[in-house]
């Protein structure tokens, strides 16, 4: 288990050092031709220190790379602030955003794909302004309005990756509690559910409710996110939320149990058309 900056580290080492092998260099012939130090190499493939995007430009160089998409997410991996003209908006919430939540988002910003197991609320990029007005005041005690109005922007701008071109794919299992927890008071949800029931009508959001008629399972220890980039599934990842921090997984063994476990749910979940109408029947006082 790592954080998402140790994460982001060894998974850009990784790819590159796959990178300057398929090239057919040594890490001796890589230094020599960006006029490094050969532990410079080392310690950028084993993740040991970081890299500046310039840096990467460099070596991506040096290996005669030329996928303008893979290019582009290991310069995210790396920081780059303006990757393919796209500023990070992130960054102007800098000094309020904790540093897991902006490595959250700068994930979400580059992911291909989405699939998430919600337990308790209903995912980020699919909430209303007043849903995600009521939970993160639930979730952060004591918020002040200006902070609390700060917080819920950045929400809802997460969302425009639904809506950019190529839009993230977005796979979401939702437990019933999820819609039945009345967040916000009965208006908030009623708006919410009809906010679900838009989203799960988009070419890129397949959405399943897991009714509590399906009883124990394997998602019932708690939510989590799998993240898919372009180019390479080496880069894919798992959050698993907390309170105070998000947890990353990156090995392979993880990667495969989680998304084993994605798939189990999807299969005992209602199909997404069933979903819908399970939603507007909840939504009717069902």
């Amino acid at each position: 288990m790592q954080h998402g900056p140790a994460v982001r580290r060894r998974k850009l080492g990784a790819e590159l050092r796959a990178l300057r092998t398929g090239a057919g260099l040594t890490s001796g012939e890589a230094a020599r031709l960006v006029g490094w130090h050969q532990s410079k190499v080392s310690r950028v493939e084993t993740g040991a220190s970081g890299v500046k995007p310039t840096d990467v430009r460099l070596l991506l160089d040096a290996y005669d790379v030329r996928d303008a998409q893979l290019r582009e997410l290991l310069l995210m991996l790396a920081g780059s602030e303006d990757v393919g003209g796209r500023h990070h908006w992130w960054h102007a919430y800098r000094g309020v955003l904790p540093p897991t939540y902006r490595d959250f988002i700068s994930l979400e910003s580059q992911a291909c794909g989405m699939r998430t197991l919600e337990t308790s609320v209903v995912p980020g990029l699919l909430q209303t302004p007043e849903y995600a007005r009521a939970v993160t005041r639930a979730a952060v005690d004591g918020l002040a309005e200006d902070r609390l109005d700060t917080l819920v922007e950045v929400r809802l701008a997460r969302q425009d990756v639904l809506r950019s071109q190529p839009p993230l794919e977005l796979s979401a299992v939702l437990d019933e509690a999820v819609l039945r927890r009345e967040v916000g008071g009965p208006d908030v949800m009623a708006r919410q559910l009809e906010r679900l029931a838009e989203a799960a009508r988009l070419p890129q959001v397949r959405l399943q409710v897991l009714p509590f008629a399906a009883g124990a399972h394997i998602g019932i220890t708690g939510p989590f996110v799998i993240f898919s980039f372009p180019s390479t599934s080496d880069l894919d990842v798992v959050v698993l939320d907390h309170l105070t921090s998000s947890v990353y997984l990156e090995r392979k063994e993880d990667l495969q149990a989680y998304t084993e476990a994605f798939t189990t749910l999807q299969v005992h979940a209602l199909s997404p058309e069933d979903s819908l109408d399970y939603l507007a029947g909840i939504g009717h006082g069902a």
